[in-house]
């Protein structure tokens, strides 16, 4: 079966590719190189701390064998905040905890250090619809305005959508310059009007000559280039890649792998249980 998908993928290559760069897409990437502002970025010294989660978790005969962790990490390998939570039960809910494991871990950080890294969009805390979960991060990124949102991809279509894009706003922001800079700043309002959190502003930026792209979010509108020239300045010193080394080390310290969850399966008396996934593995 696998084999002969290939092989149809490889016949109709040029037809599937040309459905991503449709008939609008040299016009769309000609905005995007409007939108891009060209900046090479001033290492700044700053203290800074990423933060991320991770969850997993097997079956056994019904139950669920289930880990969350956060963590947050200074760029020197410092760890401020290691937050963890495991239970054997029918837990549907362990996505919802890891981002309150990252809310809390953002508030014990804010004032522990200058510039706080939050691992992924905004929009994924408030797509949980958790108001005490929304209020408690609204509280803890303006209450000392140092906390910045960087996500690695984003499948965001909102900057280009009049235009008729098919892919992601990053996919043409890709195509349309290699030189370090950043596009021009989007304010998203969908939460503004149900009252659950102020405009959101992002950026794609690019921090050095050629390196892959990253998505910087910061809650609240009124922005300008300044502000966000100012966290590239800081993102900088610290970063690996293109992407700050802090939350690579969040990240490295607060995975959960397969091995990880075997092993607690084990402390559990649960390696050998008939039924488990371990054993159709």
């Amino acid at each position: 079966m696998l084999n002969s998908v290939l092989k149809d993928a490889i016949k109709k290559r040029d037809e599937t590719l040309s459905i991503l760069k449709g008939p609008k897409f040299e016009q769309i990437v000609k905005q995007a190189k409007a939108n891009w502002v060209d900046f090479s970025p001033t290492k700044q010294d700053v203290v800074a701390a990423g933060i991320d989660s991770s969850f997993n978790s097997t079956k056994f005969q019904g139950a669920e064998l289930w880990a969350v962790t956060a963590v947050s990490v200074k760029s020197d390998g410092e760890i401020l905040v290691d937050l963890h939570e495991h239970g054997l039960d029918s837990n549907t809910e362990i996505a919802s905890l890891a981002s309150k494991m990252e809310v809390d871990a953002c508030i014990e950080s804010v004032d522990e250090t200058e510039l706080v890294l939050m691992d992924g969009s905004i929009h994924s805390h408030f797509l949980k619809r958790q108001k005490p979960l929304t209020k408690s991060l609204v509280d803890a990124v303006t209450k000392k305005n140092n906390v910045v949102f960087i996500s690695k991809t984003s499948n965001t279509k909102k900057q280009f959508e009049n235009l008729g894009a098919i892919a992601g706003d990053i996919f043409y922001y890709n195509h349309a310059t290699i030189t370090p800079g950043f596009s021009k700043i989007h304010e998203d309002s969908r939460f503004e009007a149900s009252g659950e959190a102020p405009i959101i502003s992002s950026i794609f930026a690019r921090l050095a000559e050629s390196l892959p792209l990253i998505k910087i979010e910061l809650l609240g509108s009124g922005y300008t280039n300044d502000d966000f020239k100012l966290i590239l300045n800081k993102i900088l010193k610290n970063s690996v890649g293109g992407y700050p080394y802090a939350l690579k080390l969040a990240h490295n310290n607060c995975k959960i792998s397969g091995r990880d969850l075997t092993k607690l399966a084990s402390i559990h008396g649960l390696s050998n249980e008939i039924g488990s996934r371990a054993i159709l593995e």
